[in-house]
């Protein structure tokens, strides 16, 4: 591991555009964790992906990534000076991931044969259960220190204990979740804690959570969108047919991403699937679907949410899988995550 400097040294550093250690952390910064004022805590999890692969490789591909960005943001200009930092990740959750995974693919691999494999199926139950024990605890961990959290999965599954320990916290917050798919079905294909099921999950448990605000959901099943329907007030669905057709009609893309805020009471957490934008932005994501947003049109709508004077305490930014040749995904992945940084950090009045 690098060495680790205060913040105002580190700030200086890279204000003078040193170049970063390899081993150094997000932007290239050797930032003593205790100098942040928000912590990324790193969730290497995707035992119960249903399509593609690779996404529990996707905190460290961002990490390195996040080397190349410019320190400078139009929108919220200059987060880093707040102090934006990685915890250590929790080896216990990378340990577990790999048999979790092989586990999975045998449940998966015996359903499509009209069969059962009830011991993996406990074990990867198991497993998903001790992973959010782990980032539960890891959360509460960086909550307790006054600062602010944010998950960098892993598959979706992976904030489920940070929503914990947040509404351990809050009494009353919303979720703006952006994803191609609603994540609301129920123990998909057994996988209690599935990346598809987090939603649900969150939803039955956690009644501090008075609001979910969905956008650009466009691949997802009947049961899931009559549960959206029936969890009435609590739930606003903006689905990508509904945002295309309201462009079309010639509605800005601003008074669109004000009524999607409308939506949302005054405390937010931000769930940020990638694959909420076009392909194109992140080809190598586990259940890529064509359509979706721009990368200008979702950091758009954290600007507006920022401007909002709504208070984002917490985010996740989950799904990003890293190509075998390439960083592309991992490049827009990061760019993502510093946006939500910014916008995280401004509603805060921290940057």
């Amino acid at each position: 591991m690098a060495k680790q400097y205060p913040l105002a040294q580190v700030v200086v550093q890279l204000e003078q555009g040193r170049p970063p250690e390899p081993d150094a952390g997000f932007l290239g910064a050797a930032l003593d964790p205790a100098e942040a004022g928000l912590l990324l805590i790193p969730v290497p999890w995707e035992a119960t992906t249903s399509y593609g692969g690779g996404t529990s490789q996707g905190p460290q591909a961002i990490l390195k990534a996040s080397h190349q960005l410019d320190l400078e943001d139009a929108a919220f200009g200059q987060p880093y000076r707040a102090g934006i930092s990685f915890i250590e990740a929790d080896d216990t959750i990378a340990e577990l991931n790999l048999p979790a995974r092989e586990a999975a693919l045998t449940v998966i691999e015996a359903l499509e044969e009209g069969k059962k494999a009830p011991a993996e199926l406990a074990l990867v139950n198991r497993a998903s259960e001790e992973v959010n024990r782990h980032v539960y605890q890891q959360a509460r961990a960086v909550l307790s220190q006054g600062k602010l959290a944010a998950v960098v999965g892993g598959d979706h599954a992976s904030p489920q204990g940070l929503i914990q320990a947040l509404a351990e916290q809050h009494a009353d917050f919303g979720i703006l979740h952006l994803d191609a798919h609603h994540d609301l079905r129920e123990a998909y294909e057994g996988f209690v804690c599935s990346h598809a099921s987090i939603f649900f999950n969150v939803m039955a448990q956690q009644a501090q959570v008075s609001r979910l605000v969905q956008v650009g959901i466009r691949d997802y099943c009947r049961r899931e969108a009559d549960y959206a329907r029936d969890l009435g007030e609590r739930a606003r669905v903006f689905y990508g047919a509904e945002l295309f057709r309201s462009k079309a009609g010639g509605e800005s893309w601003l008074s669109i991403c004000d009524r999607i805020i409308a939506a949302l009471p005054q405390q937010v957490y931000v769930s940020f699937d990638i694959d909420a934008l076009d392909p194109p932005y992140c080809p190598n994501t586990g259940t890529p679907v064509p359509g979706g947003l721009s990368f200008d049109e979702a950091s758009y709508l954290l600007e507006r949410l920022a401007q909002s004077g709504r208070q984002i305490i917490g985010f996740d930014l989950c799904e990003v899988a890293p190509g075998k040749e390439d960083e592309w995904d991992a490049n827009v992945g990061a760019r993502i995550l510093y946006k939500l940084c910014g916008a995280t950090l401004r509603s805060q009045g921290m940057c």
